[in-house]
């Protein structure tokens, strides 16, 4: 089945030093990587187990001067790119690249919502099914976490775009809620207000690994960063938060084996 309008299809980091991301994302989840056919700007392909997940993309010349920091971005199907672009700087996001098509990949643009968080819009060249989200799957993004300044403004926002509906919500004290977002019958990951003093608004991707206290070790022995965790969440798996080498946030989530 076709992914549907709303669904996250790709996951996607952008980096100043692609060649010690692939070796540190290798080390720590597994994944392999290889040259993106056609591609004249160095991006690769993260895969595992013989399917594809993820991208890396260097960055383009003078991006690192003019402010940008490495990030893992998603992507969410759209039926219509254009239409879902104008549609978005008309509600208070912004456009950062237009509509562009990739030629026998799809067409896609880059925007963001109205409190900066960046994501990306696509629409694929064939209506295949993408599984870069699959929570049964390790090495697959597991869940996706939106921190933001205005997390009812956020949530009216992405399910006005996407069709996104409110599940559960764990409540966090004085912080609010931690509210769950449900999409084609499934829950596909939160939002949730920033912490204070904590990072600006962001999405954050949590990829699964088969043991957590494996990757735990693994983050900070290839020279990157755990800021919490492990820490046991429902389901009885645990997450760390953690960022690579380069600075970019990312998340693993998976069971203890020991």
């Amino acid at each position: 089945m076709a992914n549907q309008h709303g669904d996250f299809i790709w996951y996607e980091l952008l980096t100043k030093d692609a060649d010690a991301a692939a070796r540190f994302y290798g080390a720590v989840i597994g994944w392999q990587n290889r040259p993106a056919e056609g591609s004249d700007r160095g991006y690769r392909v993260f895969g595992i187990n013989g399917t594809d997940v993820g991208g890396l993309m260097p960055f383009p010349p003078g991006a690192e001067n003019a402010g940008m920091r490495p990030m893992w971005l998603g992507y969410v199907a759209v039926e219509n790119v254009d239409a879902a672009a104008a549609d978005v700087v008309r509600d208070g996001g912004a456009q950062h690249i237009p509509p562009t098509d990739i030629p026998g990949v799809g067409r896609f643009a880059m925007l963001s919502d109205p409190q900066g968080v960046m994501f990306y819009i696509m629409r694929g060249t064939v209506d295949g099914t993408s599984t870069a989200f699959d929570q049964s799957k390790f090495g697959h993004c597991n869940w996706n976490e939106l921190a933001t300044g205005d997390p009812q403004a956020a949530l009216a926002f992405y399910r006005a775009r996407f069709g996104w509906e409110k599940g559960d919500a764990m409540p966090m004290g004085e912080m609010g809620d931690y509210q769950f977002i449900n999409h084609g019958g499934r829950t596909i990951g939160a939002v949730m207000p920033c912490m204070p003093e904590g990072p600006p608004p962001r999405w954050t991707f949590y990829f699964g690994v088969e043991d957590i206290d494996v990757a735990a070790q693994a983050v900070p022995g290839q020279g990157g960063t755990i800021h919490y965790g492990p820490a046991e969440v429902p389901g009885g798996v645990f997450i760390i938060v953690a960022s690579d080498p380069q600075g970019a946030p990312f998340g693993l989530v998976g069971p203890r084996k020991s």
